[in-house]
């Protein structure tokens, strides 16, 4: 028998639903959601919004109290228990003994840890009942990334890939704009919108002049829900080996933080304000640097510096030779592929550059955990299999 109650389910998903709205706005922060509950009725609910803004508990509090309820003796119903220590925020722990809360419900505990069950502990000490695992499976799945550089201490990774049906990513003269279809253009930005970092090789930026950025007219639906200004850009992290980028790119026309990782601090530039050069080891064993020039910089030594800097979700978005480096190393997590209704023949460039295989069992392994239509394109969207 279950030790909760069809209204705590019910509770709960309006939780999480709360959650969600933070969804573009919170990282590298968790995606958190609170509903307090007396007699069976809500008196407040709330959301982290962004980093440095109230948590969803501290929220939800102030809204019963704004609307002239007493929170003594109310149930929180929160998809991630509260915190229990001082950051740019006081700890909601503290918060929520301070509004006399008798039970608190958290669908997952923290995932640190360092700090897992203390939230929980700390109520239970005051007096305070608690529960947890409440649609926990739902609450994971909005903190994806938390949840991997908490655990794992890297961050959660998404390589984004496009392609015809045949699997090649452009033509052979290199020509590829445009195969997939308006529709997963507008799709990749939300992928953009959702993440801590972009990843891209100097190869991408120099034959594209791509800017790498969030592109407002392109979000879509998502800008009913989200003003423009509550938008962030995602860090932009170019692997530059041979330090080939300059200042006049379009690249650099975006005041938005940018890090150039590459074997060499350039000197002979002015980069502007927003530009941060970090060095990153050589690869000690690189599986073909004639096939993979990307594969120069160490890639795990990229990550963790990112994961040092509290950067949980990262999305690659590069040409063929930095996806097989990434994935060759087993530093990729998620696959999302969109495959547009062509063939490009024989000659086109293939999907990643990957060392030739001779056996079949040492394939990358994937599972597929969702496909569907974008526009007249199919995203494919997949998980590599630790083995």
């Amino acid at each position: 028998m279950s030790q909760f109650t069809p209204e705590d389910h019910t509770f709960m998903q309006r939780a999480l639903a709360l959650a969600k709205q933070g969804h573009f706005t919170t990282t590298p922060n968790p995606r958190v959601g609170c509903v307090l509950v007396k007699e069976n009725k809500v008196i407040g609910e709330g959301f982290h919004a962004k980093a440095g803004m109230g948590h969803a508990e501290v929220n939800a509090i102030a809204m019963a109290i704004a609307n002239g309820f007493s929170t003594k003796g109310a149930i929180a119903y929160v998809t991630l228990e509260p915190c229990s220590h001082y950051g740019l925020t006081p700890p909601c722990a503290e918060g929520l003994i301070k509004a006399e809360i008798k039970h608190v419900i958290a669908a997952m505990v923290d995932p640190n840890p360092r700090v897992s069950g203390r939230g929980l502990s700390i109520l239970e000490q005051a007096g305070i009942t608690t529960q947890s695992g409440l649609l926990l499976a739902d609450a994971q799945a909005l903190n994806t990334g938390f949840i991997h550089l908490m655990t794992k201490k890297l961050p959660y990774v998404r390589c984004k890939l496009a392609a015809s049906l045949d699997g090649k990513t452009a033509m052979a003269s290199g020509e590829s704009q445009w195969i997939t279809s308006p529709e997963a253009r507008r799709d990749v930005q939300r992928l953009r919108a959702q993440s801590c970092a972009v990843i891209t090789g100097a190869d991408s930026v120099l034959f594209d002049d791509a800017k790498m950025t969030i592109r407002w007219p392109e979000l879509g639906d998502l800008k009913q829900s989200y003003p423009e200004e509550t938008l962030r850009q995602p860090l932009r992290v170019i692997i530059d080996s041979k330090n080939r980028l300059t200042p006049e790119l379009a690249l650099f026309s975006q005041p938005s933080p940018i890090i150039i990782m590459s074997t060499a601090i350039e000197k002979s530039h002015q980069w502007p304000h927003f530009v941060e050069q970090v060095v990153l080891p050589v690869e000690e064993e690189t599986f073909d640097t004639k096939v993979n020039a990307n594969s120069y910089v160490d890639l795990k030594a990229l990550l963790i510096v990112l994961a040092q800097r509290g950067i949980n979700d990262v999305l690659i978005e590069s040409g063929a030779s930095l996806a097989g480096a990434f994935i060759e190393q087993n530093l990729v997590d998620e696959l999302i592929l969109y495959q547009a209704p062509k063939l490009m023949g024989a000659e086109g460039k293939s999907l990643v550059v990957m060392p030739e295989l001779s056996l079949l069992s040492a394939a990358k392994q994937l599972s597929i955990k969702d496909i569907r239509m974008v526009g007249k394109d199919i995203r494919i969207t997949a998980n590599f299999i630790e083995r």
